[in-house]
Order: C-alpha cells, then structure tokens, then sequence
C-alpha cells in the first residue's frame, strides 16, 4: 500500500517505518526535521514539513492509500493545540482528496479510557505533568470521532523501547484501574499495520497493552 506516516521521528514512527518497508509498502514520511530518519529505502521518501501547515499536508496526503498517525510533541507543561489542531488538517486533507483510512495513536486515558493507566499515572502524571498534552489528545479523538473516514483510534498504555513480541492484549477492556500495563512502541507499530487489512476496529478505539 501507499502509506503516509506522520510522527516518523518519533520511537513509534521509527518503528512504523522500519516494519512497513519490510512489508513492502510504499511510504512518505512528513516530518519537521528529516535529518532525524536515518533509515534510506527505495521505498521511503522523506518530505519535510509541519503538520500545522494545511498545504503541505494536502500535499502528500494526494494519491495515499491510507493515513497512518502517530504524531506527539513534548511541550507537557504549556497549553497547545498542536495534535488537535495537525490532525483537523490531516482529516481536512484526506476528505478533501478522498483518502479514508486513517489510523491514529492516542493513549490509554483518554476518553471513555479514563483511569486505564493505573494510579500512578490517573493520580500523578496526568494531572500534575501531561495535563495539557491530554487534554489535546483529547480534542484530538474528538476530532477523529467528529470525521466522516475509516478510522481507528490506537490507544497504547506506557510506551517502552523493548522487542517486538508480535503478541498483546488489545480491545476495549485493555488497561487496569491500579497497575500501569506497558506495550513497547514495536508491538504498537505492529498492531497499527495489522489494522491496514483488519476491519475489527473501524471507527473504534481499542486499547493495546501487555
């Protein structure tokens, strides 16, 4: 398939981008500083540029045969829009050029997932250091929810940079209220291309963990 990956430079993207080329899709990557993908691939074209900037977006998104989104940022302590705000524009684009598949990272705790990511995370991290980060993630399903495409909403719990184990828990009942259930960000990059040929989760927002 014709993929684009926003959100290649970060541990999720880079793992996405490893796993498509080896499945032999065709992929563009829209970054803001290209110079943070070391891979090279006949199959990768990397184009520089922000989320934020509509023309750019609509620009790749042309010709995709689906949306693949695993956008963050690391601004925790300021109040942005930059996640709801770049995925109103990937959606406006991909309504615009009739791309419908979309596919997005959020995070367990979210939404209708609140308290999912067990009490160190519901009682300190999120109101006390990601407050506004989740609160952009936030608007950001909401604005997924809001749209007229094919899409799943990929609801990680704590990320970590170990192995790809090809077998986790993913569903609407993943997560725990006490523990914090992890998932490394290779079996997230692994669900997420599972999700291209599996219709289980249209327009549903499934939880993966461990």
């Amino acid at each position: 398939m014709k993929l684009l990956i926003i959100g290649g430079t970060g541990g999720t993207g880079k793992e996405l981008i490893k796993q498509a080329l080896e499945q032999g899709h065709i992929l563009t990557a829209l970054v803001r500083n290209p110079e943070k993908i070391n891979t090279t691939h006949k199959n990768l074209s990397v184009i520089k540029g922000n989320v934020l900037e509509f023309n750019k977006v609509q620009q790749v998104v042309a010709g995709q045969d689906a949306v693949l989104s695993t956008l963050g940022h690391k601004r925790f302590f300021i109040k942005t829009n930059i996640l709801s705000e770049g995925t109103k524009n990937i959606i406006d684009a991909m309504e615009k050029h009739k791309v419908n598949r979309f596919i997005c990272v959020t995070s367990l705790g979210i939404n209708d997932s609140r308290f999912k990511l067990g009490l160190y995370y519901t009682l300190f991290v999120i109101p006390f250091i990601i407050f506004f980060y989740f609160r952009d993630k936030a608007k950001q399903e909401k604005i997924i929810r809001g749209s007229k495409l094919n899409w799943t909403i990929v609801r990680p719990g704590q990320l970590t940079n170990g192995r790809k184990r090809g077998s986790y828990k993913h569903g609407a009942n993943v997560g725990n209220y006490i523990l914090t259930k992890m998932i490394s960000r290779a079996d997230v990059a692994h669900f997420i291309l599972c999700q291209l040929s599996d219709a289980t989760y249209l327009q549903k927002t499934p939880g993966v963990t461990y």
